[in-house]
């Protein structure tokens, strides 16, 4: 299988982040709310805290209108509660005024002391049916002026959506020089256009494995023309347990009580459920076996009950880690995995997965920040 270029050839760890079920997404039954876990800030936090606890360098915080929390105010109030752990926080472009967004990001990097990375999103807003070409030339002048506002004295641009000039940047410059890490994810030519000329990492839902690699080497490509080379990361659902066959059965426990008609309305109710990306989910849905496999342990039941991300590996520690081994000898460096409950699924990756990979953050152009080699697990309340 071709691997392509990546930012981080010599890395010979992996960022390894969680998911903080932010959005109303998390269930013992997939598709059956539980009040318990409910997207609230105790429930949320604790995902985080969680996480740190067992050694993950970053998590997602989703960004949703119709059900959950604010994205940024959720990563504000987890600075002061938590110090090592990355935020990976999603930013709908447009959502805010651009100079903002800005000043607002850049207070946040000062209040994680640089543990911000930002997940770029070019998603509709509600009652809104744009144009694919339009929001990413939306979301393009956005981190346009992002990089303006966090590199030069001035913001001067002059954009088919967005025009300012002589706008002093004094209050927005980041702790991190030149700002976070932006990470993207999209299948459109525009997307990768975007990606290519302006993000870090580009991030991938779960596909077959030559269609992952078809993925990366299309943004490659575009990536090259502007001189530039990308890291890239999976987005994917975890089940793992002693043996295979305990994450199967637990597999089909998940949606031993899911309603296909409700699972249709809980995809629907996304702002991106009728992108390229989610179309290509529901074709690897299509695909699969009768039991949802579309792999020997890529499992497409998530996908039932959600828009986006709709696989998950199922397997035993040992199968797991061959295909995170996998996925990094085709040039993956970023690993953002969630599972259900979130907290549950956090202590079972935790336990029999974490302590054999050597972890790390994504190396920043102005430096890089060291890996943690593999760990024994942890016991209950105690903190790396």
């Amino acid at each position: 299988m071709t691997i392509v270029p990546v930012t981080s050839p010599d890395l010979d760890a992996a960022e390894v982040s969680w998911f903080a079920a932010l959005c109303s997404d998390d269930y013992e039954y997939l598709g059956v709310p539980d009040g318990g876990l409910r997207s609230s800030w105790a429930h949320c936090s604790g995902i985080v805290k969680r996480a740190e606890r067992h050694g993950f360098r970053n998590i997602l915080c989703p960004s949703s209108y119709q059900v959950g929390q604010d994205t940024l105010s959720f990563v504000a109030g987890c600075a002061p509660i938590t110090d090592k752990i990355n935020f990976l926080a999603a930013v709908r472009c447009g959502e805010m005024q651009p100079i903002m967004l800005a000043r607002t990001l850049a207070t946040l990097d000062h209040m994680l002391e640089g543990r911000l990375t930002v997940n770029i999103i070019s998603s509709d807003f509600p009652g809104e049916k744009a144009d694919s070409a339009f929001r990413y030339q939306r979301s393009r002048e956005v981190v346009e002026i992002l990089k303006q506002a966090w590199t030069r004295d001035t913001i001067d641009y002059e954009g088919e959506v967005y025009q300012f000039a002589g706008l002093t940047t004094d209050p927005a410059k980041p702790y991190q020089t030149g700002g976070p890490l932006l990470y993207f994810g999209g299948y459109s030519p525009d997307a990768l256009e975007l990606c290519g000329q302006h993000c870090d990492v580009y991030l991938m839902w779960p596909e077959p494995k030559d269609q992952i690699a078809e993925r990366m080497r299309a943004v490659h490509a575009v990536a090259d023309r502007y001189g530039r080379t990308l890291d890239y990361g999976l987005r994917v659902h975890m089940i793992v347990r002693d043996t295979e066959a305990e994450a199967r059965d637990y597999a089909e426990h998940l949606v031993s009580k899911l309603d296909d008609e409700l699972g249709q309305l809980i995809r629907d109710r996304a702002l991106d459920s009728g992108s390229l990306g989610v179309s290509h989910q529901a074709k690897a849905r299509a695909l699969a076996d009768q039991f949802g496999y579309v792999e020997r342990h890529l499992w497409t039941g998530i996908g039932r009950a959600r828009s986006g991300c709709g696989a998950a590996l199922v397997g035993s520690a040992d199968q797991v880690l061959s295909e995170i081994e996998q996925y990094r000898k085709m040039g993956i460096r970023a690993f953002i995995f969630s599972g259900y409950p979130h907290m549950d699924e956090c202590d079972h990756f935790g336990r029999l997965v974490m302590p054999h990979l050597k972890t790390c953050s994504l190396p920043h152009a102005y430096g890089r920040v060291p890996a943690i080699p593999p760990a024994t697990p942890l016991a209950t309340g105690e903190r790396r």
